[in-house]
């Protein structure tokens, strides 16, 4: 697939998980990808890599000047760049929800701000923002990480809104529980790991955690020229969860 040929991509923690799927992937479908991350020491060709630290703007700003330098223009950006929060609201400091909110929300807005005039040069420029399912969903034991990702949907859509006269769409990702090293971590400290996990896919319809790669590709479509009508949209990579209820006995 070549649909990607000649067109610049910008990928933000880019380094693992949905963020690596996804800067692979771009880079097989013929773009040119640079990956900011805080650790991108395990990036290699065909990629490029830079440090940046999305909570800093001076770094956002050095990284993305780069990266750019290296491209030679921007036609993608995916802000992907994230962590994750457990409890409810009564568990984490205020230190916390600032740093959460930090990393989540303000993190796309510098990296957004920084790619923004590169942007508006581009015949096909696109920005997907990697969103989640607790943005619309009411998930137990994530009032801080859904209240980020809530925040994340409702900026999606006044982007989109913005600029969509500039010739820039922007949409976002909602998926569900994926397989990702975060997740493992979750697993690896929970009391039964077996057991957290079986609880993580039976909440899905489909039985299973989503796949990185099944993220990347969802990405990678609203990226593409392929998706030009396509802006101010969450599509939802959830194995079901958010709007299925499929009958769990039989009669």
């Amino acid at each position: 697939m070549s649909e990607c040929e000649g067109l610049t991509a910008l990928v933000t923690g880019g380094a693992s998980g949905i963020g690596r799927a996804t800067a692979e992937l771009l880079a097989r479908r013929g773009a040119r990808v640079a990956v900011l991350d805080l650790d991108p020491s395990t990036v290699g060709e065909p990629l490029t890599a830079h440090r940046a630290d999305v909570t800093d703007d001076a770094s956002v700003r050095a990284a993305v000047a780069a990266a750019l330098g290296e491209l030679g223009g921007l036609d993608i950006l995916v802000n992907n760049a994230g962590i994750g929060a457990r409890g409810t609201v009564e568990s984490n400091s205020d230190a916390e929800w600032h740093h959460v909110f930090d990393v989540n929300v303000l993190g796309m807005v510098r990296t957004a701000r920084a790619c923004l005039p590169a942007l508006r040069a581009s015949a096909h420029a696109a920005v997907v923002n990697t969103c989640s399912v607790a943005a619309t969903a009411g998930l137990p034991q994530r009032a801080l990480y859904s209240a980020t990702k809530g925040a994340v949907h409702a900026l999606t859509l006044a982007m989109a809104a913005d600029h969509v006269h500039e010739g820039i769409r922007v949409n976002c990702v909602n998926p569900g529980t994926v397989d990702t090293p975060w997740i493992g971590r979750l697993l690896d400290a929970a009391d039964d790991p077996a057991a957290e996990r079986a609880a993580l896919e039976a909440r899905q319809p489909t039985g299973r955690l989503v796949t990185a790669a099944e993220v990347a590709a969802a990405i990678a479509y609203l990226a593409g020229p392929l998706s030009g009508a396509t802006t101010g949209t969450a599509l939802a990579v959830d194995g079901g969860m958010q709007g299925l209820r499929p009958r769990t006995g039989t009669r």
